[in-house]
C-alpha cells in the first residue's frame, strides 16, 4: 500500500467545483465563536459539495487568517453569505421550501441514525454557539431538530466535529 500524492487525487479546480452539482444542503452557523471551527466547517462543506454556508450573528467571515488556517482555501470555493439574524435566514430558507433542522438536543428531536432525508427536498442544518448551542428562538421556528446520539459523559460535540458527522450522514443517505 502506498500513500497517494496530491496530484494523484484528481481534485476539482475552483471553477469545476463552482460548476458542480451541489448536495442539497445549506449549513447555517448561529453565533460561532471559534475561527478554527468556522474554517473547519468550510473545509467539510467543500469536501461534500455543500450548496452554501450562512454565517450569522457573531460568526466571523472570510477573509481571516485564522479561518484560512483550517479552511485551507475552501472559503474561495464554497458559496457563503453573512446575515446578522439567524431568524431572518431561517424564515428566508423556509419561504424557499427548504426543510430547516436545528442540530440540537431538544424535546422530540430525531436521532441522527433514524433521520432519513426526503430525496426530493433541500435541507438547511443550523449549528449553534459552542457554549449555548442553537438559540431557542431559532429552534422555535425550525421544522425539526436532529440530535447526534452520544454515549459518554459529555453532553455535546465540538461544532466542527458535529458538522462533519451530519454532513457525512446526509451525503451518504442522499447519494443514489
Amino acid at each position: 500500500m502506498r500513500k497517494l500524492k496530491n496530484k494523484e487525487l484528481k481534485r476539482k479546480s475552483i471553477d469545476d467545483f463552482k460548476a458542480s452539482k451541489k448536495t442539497p444542503l445549506i449549513i447555517v452557523l448561529d453565533n460561532i465563536r471559534s475561527l478554527n471551527n468556522i474554517g473547519s466547517v468550510f473545509r467539510t462543506a467543500d469536501a461534500f459539495l455543500i450548496e452554501k454556508i450562512y454565517l450569522c450573528g457573531i460568526t466571523a467571515c472570510p477573509p481571516n487568517k485564522d479561518i484560512h488556517k483550517t479552511a485551507l482555501g475552501a472559503t474561495e470555493n464554497v458559496h457563503w453569505e453573512y446575515v446578522d439574524s439567524t431568524i431572518d435566514v431561517v424564515k428566508k430558507l423556509k419561504s424557499e421550501g427548504k426543510l430547516v433542522c436545528a442540530i440540537e438536543q431538544t424535546e422530540g428531536s430525531i436521532s441522527l441514525d433514524t433521520f432519513y432525508p426526503e430525496l426530493d427536498k433541500s435541507y438547511a442544518f443550523i449549528l449553534g454557539n459552542e457554549v449555548h448551542g442553537v438559540n431557542q428562538k431559532v429552534i422555535n421556528i425550525c421544522n425539526k431538530s436532529i440530535e447526534i446520539p452520544q454515549f459518554g459523559t459529555k453532553h455535546s460535540l465540538n461544532i466542527s466535529v458535529a458538522t462533519g458527522l451530519i454532513i457525512w450522514d446526509f451525503f451518504t443517505k442522499t447519494q443514489t
